[in-house]
């Protein structure tokens, strides 16, 4: 958990770096519908070629990026595992029957095909908005995409506020976590041995300190905005004006692109038979 490197903002000169917040938060929504609009081999290996391509131009150590993929590791085996044995190919042969155990080409092709969307998803996403991003920054982007959404009296400045500040402690949750889990250690606590009832309950000190630790953080917060003055968007003003520039809309125009070229390779894979097609 030390290495938990989702939510933080990591700070470079890049391209990245400098695009509009607004602009990459659209671009982070655009990716996510790219990566699921991947059909074949072809398309899967153009995302995660776009993957790639992310973290060069925005300058990330690649160990940062491994630590946000470390962190899912679990919730990725669990998904390749049911798409494995679970998968069933009509008037196919199997590639290995033992027992009750039956598994398809289909259904590694399947857990390869899920595996590349969820790595790529989190390096986009992570590298559109919380690595190259700052909370600041990411608020006003937010609360100005959802600006019209005011006039119809709904809390935009409110929403935007708490989505970033909930990505600001994923960090500090976790870094509470640590020392906690490692203070009941000292005391003889063991989280590593035993049945997996026996170790749910080793958690309970742990959990219960920390939602106390959080409620604490919480209410520290609440009462430093208080004394800042702190009365939501009503009468703000901002330092910086967000203004859109030529690299933005030319990295709008990248992505459509590349949504353009991976809806046009599953028409073509899907007319052609290219490989294995979801």
């Amino acid at each position: 958990m030390k290495g938990f490197a989702l939510g933080q903002y990591y700070p470079a000169d890049s391209v990245m770096h400098r695009l509009d917040p607004r602009m990459k938060v659209i671009m982070a929504v655009a990716y996510i519908v790219a990566s699921f609009l991947c059909k074949n081999f072809y398309t899967f290996v153009l995302l995660l070629l776009s993957a790639v391509f992310l973290v060069l131009a925005s300058r990330i150590p690649l160990k940062i990026v491994f630590r946000s993929i470390r962190a899912l590791i679990f919730i990725m085996a669990f998904t390749a595992v049911l798409n494995i044995f679970w998968f069933v190919e009509k008037d196919a042969e199997p590639l290995l029957q033992w027992r009750f155990i039956t598994i398809y080409t289909g259904g590694l092709y399947n857990a390869l095909f899920i595996l590349i969307r969820i790595v790529a998803m989190v390096i986009g996403t992570s590298i559109f908005l919380t690595y190259t991003t700052s909370p600041i920054a990411l608020t006003d982007a937010i609360e100005r995409l959802l600006h019209p959404l005011a006039k119809i009296k709904v809390p935009v400045h409110e929403f935007a506020m708490m989505m970033t500040i909930a990505l600001r402690f994923i960090p500090t949750i976790v870094e509470e976590t640590d020392k906690i889990m490692s203070a009941q250690k000292a005391r003889g606590a063991d989280f590593t041995t035993g049945s997996l009832m026996k170790r749910a309950k080793a958690l309970i000190p742990v959990i219960i300190p920390l939602f106390a630790s959080a409620f604490r953080r919480a209410g520290e917060l609440a009462t430093a905005m208080e004394c800042r003055c702190y009365h939501g968007g009503e009468g703000k003003t901002k330092l910086r004006i967000l203004k859109y520039h030529v690299r933005d809309f030319l990295a709008l125009f990248c992505i459509l692109l590349f949504i353009a070229g991976i809806v046009v390779i599953n028409i073509l894979g899907a007319k052609f038979g290219w490989l294995y097609t979801m």
